[in-house]
């Protein structure tokens, strides 16, 4: 056997890349084909995807959770979040990427997966709770931030789930600084399981896991980056250092 075919067989990434199917109907000149990321996208006929961890950077708008939505729908996990198994649907909100792009795993790759989306994460509790005999129906009486725990430790960094894919959308919305330095650890154990992990993000802190792979979304498209040349990273650091600076543009 050649090293190359080794290789492939060795890999076990979920996700080794998203492609356009053929007869993807997209409209370059409507929404989200027109978001620099997903244009290049489609210009580039898809994106890889290193094994471990990848994190999905940049401002509001610039394409972060409608790309990992796509690639979430794509997979086939539910779109409101949840896991291979199942989740609840409210009133679809979803952009057609998902219709696009056809997910090509390894050959060993395991088939199990989670989508967090932050902002419905209460319709999967709910889900949860209305299951014969579930073990989850706690955490609707847990914060915000305690549930996005109990989700890390019992799903997410749990010995029985050891890889798949796991999506994540700006999971720090419910974070204090001591729980997103939790969640670090957690994503560390969750790679060194084989679980490959993307995550989008606005949180410096979150993406400063040492080995995770950056691609840094905006009006150029997207770009691999270091995170120390991150802009997400420079603004933090300017505003912490001086908040005036910005603050006197802002408050009279």
């Amino acid at each position: 056997m050649t090293n190359a075919a080794e290789d492939r067989l060795d890999d076990s990434r979920a996700l080794r890349r998203v492609s356009l199917y053929s007869d993807a109907s997209i409209d370059p000149a409507a929404w989200p084909a027109t978001i620099p990321a997903i244009a290049q996208l489609i210009d580039d006929r898809g994106l890889d995807f290193m094994p471990g961890l990848t994190f999905l950077v940049g401002e509001n708008g610039s394409g972060k959770s409608t790309l990992l939505e796509g690639i979430a729908t794509a997979y086939g996990l539910p779109p409101e979040g949840g896991s291979s198994n199942g989740g609840r649907a409210t009133r679809p909100s979803e952009s057609p990427l998902g219709e696009w792009l056809r997910v090509e795993r390894s050959p060993l790759a395991p088939r199990w997966g989670f989508f967090l989306r932050a902002e419905t994460m209460h319709g999967y509790y709910s889900y949860l709770e209305e299951l014969p005999d579930s073990p989850d129906r706690h955490l609707h009486s847990l914060s915000h931030g305690e549930s996005f725990n109990d989700l890390l430790d019992n799903k997410l960094d749990h010995p029985q789930f050891t890889a798949g894919l796991v999506c994540l959308d700006e999971p720090e919305a419910a974070l204090s600084f001591a729980s997103t330095l939790s969640w670090i650890a957690g994503l560390d154990r969750m790679v060194a399981r084989g679980t490959q992990v993307i995550c989008a993000t606005h949180s410096p802190i979150l993406a400063s896991v040492p080995g995770a792979t950056i691609l840094e979304l905006g009006e150029w498209g997207i770009r691999e980056s270091a995170w120390e040349d991150l802009e997400l990273v420079a603004h933090w650091r300017s505003y912490l250092d001086d908040p005036r600076r910005y603050l006197r543009h802002l408050i009279d």
